[in-house]
């Protein structure tokens, strides 16, 4: 039995998701997470044979939480199912450790070909993506600078999103269970890292970024 984790912040979608997903002989949905923070913890816990996750998410985006994942629970292979369908964001979730990328708008046998795939430690992208122009944008990212996002603490990351939400440093406290001077510093050091000066150029950024949208 696949044993799964859903993350999206749609309760409609995780609905659809399940019914599709549990309805498959040997795949089976164990939990489901509306934000990209308690997303980590079930898998903590858990401990799923697969991720599926959005990009777009509250709390921490779907890349952090893939970074964050690989990290903490290796052996959880991630497909992400999001309705972005630019390479850049292809190649930065499988740099990030995804091993799987659906479209949204993909027919639902995609989705369930892509876990059962990813559980065997096989790649897999739904059309209209080639496993050709993935590899070859692979290789141009090897040559390329890092990324400064990529310089940021899981904790920097976090608070990055959170604030970029418009939460303050006592919401962001409560929230990630630390004090506020606490969530002041990793601001500081994460602000300095992107070379941000106001909490405007954070929630720019975080918008430029994509790990935030502008209508949130």
């Amino acid at each position: 039995m696949i044993r799964i984790v859903l993350a999206d912040d749609h309760q409609i979608v995780r609905q659809g998701l399940r019914k599709i997903i549990d309805s498959e002989m040997g795949l089976s949905v164990v939990a489901e997470a509306s934000d990209g923070i308690e997303t980590i913890k079930v898998v903590e816990e858990l401990r799923p044979d697969v991720l599926v996750v959005d990009l777009m998410m509250p709390g921490l985006n779907g890349l952090a939480v893939i970074r964050q994942v690989k990290q903490r629970v290796e052996q959880t292979q991630i497909v992400v199912l999001s309705m972005h369908a630019d390479e850049a964001y292809v190649l930065t979730a499988l740099r990030t450790g995804a091993i799987a990328y659906v479209l949204k708008d993909s027919p639902s046998v995609d989705l369930l070909e892509a876990i059962r795939r990813a559980a065997v430690g096989r790649r897999y992208l739904s059309a209209p993506l080639s496993e050709r122009a993935m590899e070859a944008y692979v290789e141009k990212a090897k040559s390329s600078t890092l990324d400064p996002y990529e310089t940021l603490t899981p904790r920097e990351q976090e608070i990055l999103q959170l604030t970029a939400e418009g939460n303050t440093s006592t919401q962001i406290a409560e929230r990630l269970s630390i004090s506020p001077r606490t969530v002041e510093k990793h601001r500081s050091n994460l602000m300095s890292k992107l070379d941000l000066h106001v909490q405007a150029d954070v929630v720019r950024y975080a918008v430029g970024k994509g790990i935030v949208s502008s209508g949130r």
